[in-house]
């Protein structure tokens, strides 16, 4: 028998934001959360919509020492009739097992999930921005619980959802952006949690993203951790490069996140009969080609930004200059037919939409 979703609402309904165009991203969080818990031997159990608040955990709690946790991201959208549907949710509930099953968290069922997602943003509907651009992101996480120092995975979990109303990604235009090859600091190698979408990943990144800012640029893109040559990631992105007419992304090896936007480029790509393939791809190919005149387009695809064009790519003393910094036909095509597609005013042919 399938788990009932508990619902408790709140008394204090906190006042939603009057500009939804200033809301900027991660700031503003909604009312309610979902919260299920998971103890060994009995599984995941009373799945809940609560009031938004915090938690108390015991100083010894495993995921403050170990870091045994994962997290999902993804987004709600206001139709142009009102309504309201969610991109490929599926698809990330899928994520979160392999994700899970990297860091030893306890598998959950991918449709209940779908559909406390679903429930949580039924109960906070009127959160869901209408304003062009604006979104509510929903980010489910897991951590573990154990009060223990010791070494092992937790024998208790908390798999928690929350809201948040986010402003539009590109408030002034979808504008390339400054990027250099890091070759100083790796992400993650094979065999390490590089496809797994794990808290330790993004905070061993803080220190090149930090570097790179001071230094003027958005963000790094990553080489391989091994031979330091191969591309990876840039940011906290997938990437594509254009060559001519052959649309290329880093293969899945292993220390790569798998995208969901990543997977829907390639699909959308082929689906329009271009030439799109994931192999590995060395950075000094990369500036080869440049210098060739073959190198006319760089984008990252994830789901915050959706596609977010390179103008400058920098690594060491090479300087390359994408589409003369202007965002190229290809991105501005897969951006507008994504997001279309997202905000309900395309048609959905693939059948990633699910309405709330």
């Amino acid at each position: 028998m399938a788990m009932q979703i508990r619902i408790e609402r709140t008394t204090a309904p906190k006042a939603k934001p009057a500009d939804a165009s200033k809301l900027g991203f991660g700031q503003v969080f909604t009312d309610h959360m979902f919260v299920m818990d998971y103890v060994d031997g009995i599984g995941w159990t009373d799945p809940r919509i609560v009031p938004y608040g915090p938690f108390s955990l015991d100083p010894a709690t495993s995921v403050l020492h170990y870091g045994q946790a994962i997290f999902e991201g993804l987004k709600a959208y206001r139709t142009p009739d009102g309504g309201v549907q969610l991109f490929r949710p599926h698809a990330n509930m899928a994520r979160i097992q392999t994700s899970n099953d990297r860091m030893v968290i306890p598998r959950i069922d991918e449709n209940f999930c779908v559909e406390a997602i679903k429930a949580l943003v039924d109960v906070e509907r009127d959160w869901v921005p209408s304003a062009p651009g604006t979104s509510l992101y929903i980010r489910p996480f897991i951590f573990s619980t154990d009060a223990f120092l010791g070494v092992r995975a937790s024998k208790t979990y908390r798999f928690v959802v929350i809201l948040s109303p986010s402003g539009p990604y590109y408030p002034k235009g979808l504008d390339p952006v400054a990027i250099y090859v890091e070759q100083d600091y790796v992400r993650a190698v094979r065999g390490g949690t590089g496809a797994a979408k794990t808290p330790g990943n993004y905070a061993s990144s803080l220190k090149s993203q930090t570097e790179a800012y001071k230094q003027g640029f958005v963000q790094v893109l990553w080489l391989d951790g091994i031979e330091r040559r191969y591309v990876e990631e840039v940011g906290a992105m997938n990437v594509f490069f254009l060559f001519g007419d052959e649309l290329v992304t880093p293969a899945l090896e292993g220390s790569i996140l798998p995208g969901i936007t990543r997977a829907s480029v390639l699909e959308l790509a082929r689906g329009w009969g271009m030439k799109a393939v994931e192999r590995r791809l060395a950075i000094d190919e990369v500036a080869e080609r440049y210098d060739r005149g073959e190198l006319t387009e760089v984008f990252g695809a994830g789901t915050a930004a959706v596609i977010s064009p390179v103008g400058t790519l920098v690594w060491g003393e090479k300087r390359m200059t994408i589409h003369e910094n202007r965002i190229g036909p290809v991105s501005q095509r897969l951006y507008d037919t994504l997001t279309g597609i997202q905000y309900g005013t395309r048609p959905d042919p693939y059948g990633w939409i699910e309405k709330v």
